[in-house]
């Protein structure tokens, strides 16, 4: 029975997730129902029912150290851009954004693509791609689409808006210097500081500069060069590129192996035949033996004369020393030797 009612428990209370419907989603009372949980994205604003209508009018004007010290009804924050290719230097943007003070709602305007496109240039995602990649940027609260090139203090006021969160250098546009130069003025700008090395300006520049390898890269994962809008020569050009680079590789791959072989053989060459190697080892214990043999073989075909030869036998049976110098007489024998030594001079 347990068993069962446990089963029982975990299916009502699944049953009670999959059906509850998401923080944004529910009915708002007041700006308290706006806190996010980990897993909503942002809320999508509503032109009909706007979350400004749930914050209170503030009596003066909120000032930043006021703002920094903390505050009971959240500072709402607004923070704008075209955020194509979202990349980490935006979500870093918006981090600073949201991180600003104590209490922070964060509210992103984003532009069309027809207002992108007009006056900055054609964008690499389109409008809906873009507003998704905000709404799920953690940082986020609330995503303002279509929205204003250049904002307005109308635009502030209707949105509650407390602050404005840009990069604190002048952006020049639609004819004006400075675009953020009264919000700076009223004191309701707040800096944030852009990430260096990175842009969608970077990433293009990437992706053109090694445009062959890209183009290479997308035909071999299956799509067209219709896909690619790519030319029928410029593809056959592309393609023996990468065979020549294939051979190529290939190429110095077998050189690189033929010279770790050829070193190899060398080395076992030198281990083999080299001043301290195993065969000179051998050639000198060889030489030695040959002369030990050498001698043996003198001895041999030159033996001692009797002990009644001469004064040149020593009594003992061995060679004497002027028959050791005798036997180192070429071309002639020692009986020769010797008979020239029984002659006198004159004979001689």
């Amino acid at each position: 029975m347990n068993s069962k009612y446990n089963m029982a428990s975990i299916k009502k209370r699944k049953s009670e997730v999959n059906n509850a419907e998401p923080a944004s989603k529910k009915p708002k009372q007041s700006w308290k129902d706006f806190k996010l949980s980990a897993s909503d994205m942002a809320i999508l604003h509503d032109p009909s029912n706007p979350t400004a209508d749930f914050w209170p009018t503030r009596e003066k004007t909120i000032t930043l150290e006021e703002a920094k010290l903390g505050t009971d009804v959240p500072v709402r924050v607004y923070a704008d851009g075209i955020y194509d290719m979202f990349h980490a230097g935006h979500a870093n943007s918006l981090r600073q954004a949201k991180s600003l003070f104590p209490n922070t709602y964060l509210v992103v305007g984003s532009c069309s693509d027809q207002m992108t496109h007009k006056l900055k240039g054609f964008t690499v995602m389109t409008d809906e791609e873009r507003y998704e990649m905000i709404r799920h940027c953690r940082y986020v609260d609330e995503l303002i689409t279509d929205a204003p090139w250049t904002i307005t203090q109308e635009f502030l006021d209707k949105h509650k808006i407390d602050f404005v969160a840009h990069d604190d250098l002048p952006y020049n546009s639609a004819g004006q210097e400075d675009i953020y130069k009264f919000v700076k003025e009223a004191g309701q700008f707040a800096a944030t500081e852009r990430t260096p090395g990175i842009s969608t300006s970077d990433i293009i520049t990437r992706i053109v500069r090694d445009y062959d390898m890209y183009v290479q890269r997308n035909l071999q994962r299956g799509y067209s060069r219709q896909d690619l809008n790519v030319g029928f020569i410029k593809e056959k050009e592309i393609v023996v590129k990468e065979k020549y680079k294939k051979i190529k590789d290939r190429s110095q791959e077998l050189i690189t192996n033929w010279e770790d072989k050829s070193r190899e053989a060398i080395m076992g060459f030198i281990e083999m035949f080299g001043p301290d190697s195993m065969m000179t080892g051998l050639w000198e214990r060889g030489k030695n033996r040959l002369s030990v043999t050498s001698r043996r073989i003198r001895e041999a075909i030159s033996p001692p004369r009797s002990p009644m030869g001469g004064e040149g036998t020593s009594y003992d049976g061995h060679i004497s020393s002027d028959d050791e110098d005798q036997s180192d007489i070429p071309n002639g024998s020692i009986e020769t030797y010797n008979n020239l030594d029984g002659l006198s001079d004159t004979e001689k």
